[in-house]
């Protein structure tokens, strides 16, 4: 019996024939529009959102809150992924598409009127829930409406849209962020405000050009409420403690508490699908797919690598190259270039020969060849090497991302196209997120310990005391932040010591030279006296008298010239200079700083080597804010440069692991041939004929 929302169209044919294709490519091209415009929408979002966050911390006075604004964000768009998913399997793709973009234009508004960072990271959760639709759909309606041959032929649009936003979204962003104003609004505030704007236009693109038609049998939907509310049980204490478990501490109580109701929520997860059978989130039963599990797995790993690559390398470009955010955007070109044309040549040899089991190999091979380029990254390191390493990165992931996708959506029915496509996405979601906290709190873990190695090498020592002692260098308005934050309280302490041993010296000497000043005067005066006495000229008597008085009269000048030679004598073996009444080293004067740092380094060196080699050692240098090194001088920054980039490779190796890890599974992964139809079409064939010779659609 026709439903409601069936519409009948009666077809007779005279004889079997093929299936008659259930969209045309125009209808196609419509949707591909649609689906482009809120891709744009979300990728232009998060890449002017990341140029801009530095600023907006600190207008907010909350820089060290950062990590709550990306962490909530992060949360409630990968919780939804799924959700969104499955819901769209039952409900249709395009409301729930229609439903995220407002969500998201709702967000966004929000976002731009937060007076705390606290505020913006509740508003960025709101965001969230948008963004799930705009990650988890595209992906699905993808596989719906193209057989898996056929979408490279609508592949390069999206990457020539992802192209475009990852371009010229740094450079908004950095227009924003560098703006005290625009319109009498803070210019960090249409960081989102631009987003209305656009997704107003996304919004009317999806409403006009998004139609799917929709086939199969229409029962009434069971939702998986329980498992929506388990698997946000689930991952909100794990994602908050991989991304603030550095802060709290693994072991803190805090800690703990999220790894047992994480475990819990996951236990109840696991139970509430299996009991939900086909109508779960994710339906247990997919991964009794040995092609879906693996492929969930080398997801999770991909998703690991990538996303801890292209969150680390723009750090490396703003601290170590000195990049502002904007240029530090631009350069991830080499890597979003070599992504984009092995994402399509990869995809053009899929369409033409239908084989795509060798891209994985490939892909996770030549990304561990550009995770290893990267571990060869020194503070020397000239930047087109970085770059080269970058390209090749890119073209192994180019060759992973579409293969890994297709691979999970045919290995699951038609109607499951769309909770495949959203698992796909969630798990590897799932493996950034890790990637991101594991990789950032690696690097940020190993900071403090690699500063302080770097500093205790002689040659970099040698140079850093050398400049910093130096009232001309140190004294330049460019090097003011980093002599408070990291060299003053070191040069402070020694020269002040240095000062103290000097005076001791003078005074030692003084004391001597007085004693000694006075005995000669007192033999002096008493052999003239006794002379006198001798000849008559004075009477016995009056001897000790006049000898204490011309004694008295002697000694002051006496001093005062024993108490020059002191100071000259002193200044002569400390290399230092006679100051008026004291002896001090001329900083200014090359041959007395050479001397004294000479001297300094190797007691220095002893001292911060035992403390990098101290567990409970800390870094004399702050490592959340790195404003200090902007200006520097490089010999005053070396040090830090290089300790972070020793922190940079160890995390590139842990990456290059992982990769190799993904490398040895892709030889054990089987992939399943391409279909050669849609997933609609396939559901439409499916359906077949009515009884009445009808074909049973109707549009969603």
């Amino acid at each position: 019996m026709a439903t409601a929302t069936d519409t009948i169209a009666t077809v007779t044919p005279p004889a079997p024939r093929a299936a008659q294709p259930i969209m045309t490519h125009k209808q196609i091209m419509l949707v591909v529009y649609g689906l482009m415009s809120g891709m744009f929408l979300s990728s232009l979002a998060q890449t002017v959102f990341g140029t801009a966050i530095r600023t907006i911390g600190d207008d907010l006075h909350g820089l060290d809150q950062q990590a709550w604004v990306t962490t909530a964000f992060l949360i409630t768009s990968t919780i939804a992924v799924p959700i969104y998913g499955k819901l769209s399997d039952i409900f249709g793709r395009r409301p729930l598409f229609i439903l995220g973009i407002v969500v998201f234009i709702l967000g966004s508004t929000l976002s731009a009127f937060s007076t705390s960072m606290m505020m913006l990271a509740a508003f960025r959760a709101f965001q969230g829930i948008g963004a799930g639709a705009l990650m988890a759909l595209p992906l699905a309606i993808m596989g719906d409406i193209l057989a898996p041959r056929e979408r490279a032929k609508y592949q390069g649009y999206f990457f020539a849209v992802f192209g475009i936003a990852t371009v010229i979204g740094p450079l908004v962003g950095g227009l924003f962020a560098g703006a005290k104003e625009i319109l009498w609004i803070d210019g960090w505030r249409w960081t989102f405000l631009i987003n209305i704007p656009l997704g107003l236009f996304a919004l009317f693109m999806v409403i006009t050009f998004l139609h799917l038609p929709k086939v199969g049998k229409h029962k009434g939907p069971r939702i998986d409420w329980w498992g929506a509310a388990a698997v946000i049980v689930a991952l909100v204490p794990l994602l908050i403690v991989v991304e603030q478990g550095r802060a709290w501490g693994w072991g803190s109580a805090g800690a703990i508490a999220c790894y047992v109701i994480g475990g819990l929520g996951l236990v109840a997860f696991i139970v509430i699908e299996a009991l939900m059978k086909d109508d779960a989130i994710i339906p247990l039963k997919l991964f009794r797919s040995g092609t879906f599990s693996m492929a969930t797995v080398l997801g999770i790993l991909v998703g690991f690598a990538m996303f801890g690559a292209m969150m680390t390398i723009p750090l490396y470009m703003q601290i170590v190259v000195g990049m502002n955010p904007t240029e530090s955007g631009l350069s991830m070109l080499p890597l979003i270039v070599g992504l984009m044309l092995a994402s399509l040549a990869s995809g053009q040899i899929t369409a033409r020969t239908g084989k795509y089991r060798i891209f994985p190999v490939l892909g996770t091979l030549f990304t561990a060849v550009g995770f290893f380029s990267l571990t060869l990254i020194r503070y020397e390191t000239p930047l087109w090497q970085i770059f080269a390493g970058m390209f090749v990165l890119g073209l192994g992931l180019g060759q992973l991302m579409q293969p890994l996708t297709l691979a999970s959506q045919n290995s699951v029915d038609p109607h499951e196209m769309g909770v495949a496509s959203s698992a796909a996405t969630f798990f590897r979601q799932i493996g950034g997120t890790l990637g991101t906290a594991v990789m950032l709190s690696v690097l940020f873990s190993l900071l403090p310990a690699n500063i302080l190695h770097a500093t205790a090498d002689k040659a970099n020592l040698t140079a850093a005391l050398d400049t910093a002692l130096d009232p001309v260098q140190a004294g330049k308005a460019g090097n003011a932040a980093i002599m408070k934050q990291q060299w003053s309280p070191i040069v402070g302490p020694l020269t002040k010591n240095i000062q103290e041993q000097l005076d001791k010296g003078v005074a030692e000497g003084d004391v001597k030279a007085k004693e000694a000043a006075d005995s000669a005067v007192t033999a002096a005066v008493t052999q003239a006296v006794d002379q006198a006495v001798a000849a008559g000229q004075l009477p016995a008597a009056a001897a000790p008298a006049v000898i204490a008085q011309k004694a008295a009269e002697a000694t002051p000048a006496a001093e005062a010239t024993a108490h020059q030679q002191v100071l000259k004598a002193v200044a002569e073996k400390a290399h230092a200079s006679v100051q008026g009444d004291r002896v001090a080293v001329d900083w200014a004067d090359h041959d007395q700083r050479t001397y004294w740092v000479d001297q300094i380094v190797p007691t220095l060196q002893d001292e911060i080597q035992k403390k990098a080699d101290d567990a409970s050692g800390s870094s004399p240098v702050a490592v959340n804010d790195t404003s200090f090194l902007t200006g520097a001088d490089a010999t005053l920054s070396k040090p830090f440069m290089i300790g972070f980039i020793q922190g940079l490779v160890t995390l590139y190796w842990v990456g290059l692991g992982v990769i190799l890890l993904a490398f040895v599974l892709t030889w054990f992964f089987k992939v399943p041939p391409l279909r050669a139809r849609s997933a609609l079409q396939e559901q439409a064939d499916k359906a077949g004929l009515t009884e009445t010779g009808t074909i049973r659609t109707h549009s969603a």
